[in-house]
Formats: C-alpha cells, structure tokens, sequence
C-alpha cells in the first residue's frame, strides 16, 4: 500500500476505501496476467535465490510483510513465495505473519464487531497471509486487532504471550518477542507506511508522551482453537492521531543507522530489518531526541 492509500485508509468513508480496493485489485489483476502472457513468471527456485542473496538464511526468525501483486506472477501463487522463505530458513527457522481481521481503522473494527474466531476470522491484509493462516501446523496468537501467525519450533513462545493484553504491542507481543530472537523484518513491496506494525512497540515500551490509544477501554470476545470463548479488554488506537503518522520519513534513519537495507524481492522494492536494531534505535532516538513517527524531524 502506497503513502496515499494509507492516507485514504484514514480520510475516505469506509464503503468508500472499499470501493477504491476493489478497483486497484482488479487492475492490478489484469497487470499480473499481461505478465504471465510474456512468461515473466517467479518461481520457487528463483525466489530461494532472490530471499538468499539479501541475507536470509537457515535458523532465522522472519516476520514478513508483504503485497503479492507487486512481487510480479508468481507461479503457484502465494504459496511459492512461502515455500520459499520456509526452505531458506529451514526447520530450526521460524515464519512469522501479520493476520489482522481488520483492513480498516482499529476502532471501526472494535465498534462493529463483538468477536474473534482464531480459527475462522480472515486474515485481512493479504492473499499471502490468508493462504499462510490456513496452513498445518501454523499457530495464530489470541489478539483482537492485531493477530500473529507463526510456523517454527518457536512458535508457541514467539504467540503465547499475546492472549488479554490490553495493547497488542507489549513486551509479551509476537512483535517484542521477535527482537528477543534477533529476528528479521521483511516488507515486500510495502513500507513502514501501510505495515510499520513494529514501530509501535515503542508505544507500549515507555511512558509514551503522544494520545495514540483511543480513551474508551473495550469489551470483546475471543474463541480459542478449542472453542472456548474468553471475554478479554482492549485497547485501540486513535483514528485522530493516526493521521499524524509520518512513518516512511524514519527510513532514512534507519538506513544511516544499518537497521535496515533496501533490497528487490522479485519486482517489489522492498526492505529487511534488524528487529532487535529497529528496536534498540526507536527507543534511544526517542529518549535522546524525541524522535517517533509522529515526530521524525522533532526539531521542525
């Protein structure tokens, strides 16, 4: 998602960002299928090299954002490019994924729905991670907004701690969890802009001076893989000060400061983080300058 569907996501109606996704997917659909016509098609053994070449390798934990339409065609769909990552990072390896029920505001979400079925709920940000959601073995945190998935022999304790947080962000979050595994970020053909999920880990990590979290506490419900339902609280932040956001204009910052690189996954310009570095300079850069993404240059 570009800086401006992120900035349509908060100004449009809700029917009307829908309306707009429906429109962008089905040019971006008839884009992919020129592309197939001129066989211009990824594969699984070309995307082993590609994720190989940027650093991944056997063992690491990688949580993956990701926009299946500009990777290009791939030729088993989603499921080539998850094969891939799994046999890169190998057994001992965890794969991680967003899988939010919710494409929209966090508090429309909360206010037009009363429960999350871990077992049935999309996922909403992607055909990769829906497709990744389904797959054996593959365990999804109990989080109301912000749900993870993961597949690795981490993954209950990359997941576990998610369950009646009040934020989805805490040090008990697949998100933290993470850099305590010296973890990757990978954004395929995305930014901080429309996935910067990670970035408010620093939210929740300190005494935070900026109003993100709406002030109403909500009631919800969540049904676990057995069934059982579980009445929990949460928080959600706030649409108002979402719009503040300025989350791309960190990744220069990161750069100078190599928590990240800029790298290609197929035709999708794309970046692999440091979560552990991501982290670490979120916080001192905040602590000694007032830094976030609401105030990247807090001297302007």
């Amino acid at each position: 998602m570009s800086n401006f569907r992120s900035f349509l996501k908060i100004i449009l109606p809700s029917f009307l960002f829908v309306y707009y996704r429906r429109y962008k997917k089905k040019k971006i659909k008839d884009e992919l299928l020129i592309q197939k016509e001129k066989g211009q098609i990824l594969t699984k053994v070309s995307l082993i090299q590609n994720l190989q070449s940027i650093g991944i390798k056997k063992g690491d934990s990688i949580l993956v954002h990701s926009s299946l339409s500009k990777m290009g065609y791939l030729e088993n769909g989603p499921d080539t490019l998850i094969d891939a990552l799994l046999e890169v990072i190998g057994a001992e390896g965890n794969l991680l994924m967003p899988s939010s029920p919710n494409a929209l505001l966090q508090l429309d979400y909360i206010k037009s729905n009363t429960l999350f079925d871990v077992q049935n709920s999309p996922s909403k940000l992607g055909a990769i991670t829906e497709v990744f959601r389904k797959r054996n073995r593959v365990i999804r945190s109990l989080n109301a907004t912000e749900p993870v998935c993961a597949l690795g022999p981490d993954a209950h304790f990359l997941t576990e701690g998610h369950f009646n947080e009040l934020t989805p962000y805490t040090k008990k979050s697949p998100f933290y969890r993470l850099t305590e595994k010296n973890g990757k970020i990978l954004y395929i053909g995305v930014t901080l802009a429309n996935a910067g999920t990670s970035l408010h880990l620093l939210e929740d990590a300190v005494d935070f001076k900026y109003p993100v979290y709406f002030s109403e506490v909500f009631d919800f419900k969540i049904k676990d893989a057995t069934g059982t339902i579980h009445e929990i609280k949460t928080k959600v932040h706030n649409p108002e000060y979402s719009k503040k956001r300025k989350c791309d204009e960190l990744l220069p910052l990161f750069l100078e400061e190599q928590v990240c690189s800029k790298v290609k996954i197929g035709n999708a310009d794309s970046y692999l983080f440091d979560s552990k570095k991501m982290f670490d300079s979120m916080l001192n850069n905040y602590l000694e300058k007032g830094i976030t993404m609401y105030t990247p240059n807090p001297s302007n």
